[in-house]
């Protein structure tokens, strides 16, 4: 079986991992989690960063640092894994789902200041959401596939209305916005390291930033807020640090970063040359913005297919050998927050159900894509 997407394991984690077992250095103690911080920061150009157990637990944190409280909104994308908004919910705040736009499948900027133009107001210097009274504390912007929207409409919002502009740049390491790192686009930026990232530590993730006091107050969040080397705790905190051993398999990983990253790119043109021909059968590619990662590729199929066809389409594939899958269901549409507020033009809606990954680990050959994309083609010739 081709896999999807899964780590490459061929540089110094071995060497790395004993050096842990060796120094007994396997917890959340050790050279390797200092050196990923510096290694993660250095890379987006920021002056901090903060390792965690995972990106999830990253964006949890960010949001309490950053004064989001039970009851209130936080914007966030219709269509992003649910981790994004499962960590807004985490804070017992609400998830305030806005539509993405399709030319890169990020959150719409537009669409956003439209709402907070129309139905919020500043009362008592907080942004406060007319109908209901909550105040939006927080606009969320995921780095979906590794693309980066406008984000001077959004830095614009964030300081127009006073409101924080924190990122999920889970898949986003290596991305580059107008040819610099993405680091100094938000407030904060959370990455993850989970194991089918371009970069992986098995799990985990890094919030980085320039705020050295709202990064403080991360840090001493995700380690359950202790205070000097006693059992002094001053405030409700989480068990939320990245190991050192997952932080060494981070720091061979980051040393390949550039690699790694070339070659996704190389992945998702490849795709784009092998598929060109299909454009004309409605065909279309994953959407890449300049600089972007390209975490994941793939094909989207006509308008008017349906999850089925996705279903019957990567069963087909599974039956050659490979491996496909559909894609992020709208947070929306998942049962845990079918209730929240919504604002939807039918963009997201439209394009889940219609979206094939393939595979595009950074060690897949160049042989294996030239069948993934032959098989792609005669499947589609059959199931279309």
């Amino acid at each position: 079986m081709i896999p999807l997407a899964v780590p490459n394991l061929t540089g110094r984690e071995k060497e790395y991992l004993n050096n842990c077992i060796d120094t007994t250095y396997v917890s959340s103690v050790g050279e390797y989690v200092t050196r990923l911080e510096k290694m993660t920061a250095d890379e987006a150009e920021n002056n901090y960063a903060v390792a965690t157990s995972s990106g999830t637990t990253g964006l949890h944190v960010t949001l309490l640092a950053s004064g989001v409280k039970a009851e209130e909104l936080v914007i966030v994308p219709a269509f992003t894994f649910i981790a994004s908004a499962n960590a807004v919910a985490h804070c017992g705040a609400i998830p305030w789902i806005m539509d993405i736009r399709d030319m890169d499948w990020c959150l719409d900027p537009d669409l956003v200041r439209s709402e907070l133009e129309q139905n919020c107001v500043i009362r008592e210097g907080k942004l406060i959401h007319k109908a209901d009274g909550r105040r939006v504390a927080a606009i969320m912007p995921v780095y979906t596939l590794g693309n980066i929207p406008n984000m001077q409409k959004f830095q614009a919002m964030a300081k127009e209305y006073g409101i924080p502009l924190i990122v999920d740049a889970a898949c986003a390491i290596g991305a580059l916005y107008n040819g610099e790192p993405f680091g100094k686009l938000a407030d904060v930026s959370v990455i993850s390291f989970n194991g089918n990232k371009t970069i992986t530590s098995g799990g985990g993730g890094m919030v980085v930033g320039n705020d050295k006091e709202l990064i403080d107050r991360i840090r001493h969040l995700t380690t359950t807020a202790r205070v000097g080397i006693e059992y002094d705790f001053d405030m409700v905190g989480y068990n939320y640090r990245m190991t050192n051993i997952q932080a060494a398999v981070g720091c061979a990983q980051m040393e390949r970063l550039e690699e790694f990253v070339k070659r996704k790119r190389e992945i998702r043109h490849f795709y784009a040359s092998a598929f060109e021909c299909l454009v004309d059968m409605g065909i279309s590619l994953f959407r890449e913005t300049p600089g972007g990662s390209c975490w994941l590729s793939g094909l989207v199929l006509p308008k008017g297919k349906t999850l089925d066809d996705v279903r019957r389409i990567t069963g087909r594939l599974r039956e050659k050998g490979i491996e496909s899958r559909a894609f992020w269901k709208p947070v929306h549409l998942q049962k845990p927050f079918k209730s929240v507020p919504c604002i939807l033009k039918g963009v997201a809606e439209d394009l889940w159900g219609r979206i094939v990954t393939l595979p595009c680990s950074t060690n897949i050959t160049n042989a294996e894509l030239e069948y993934v994309a032959g098989s792609m083609k005669e499947v589609l010739k059959n199931e279309l």
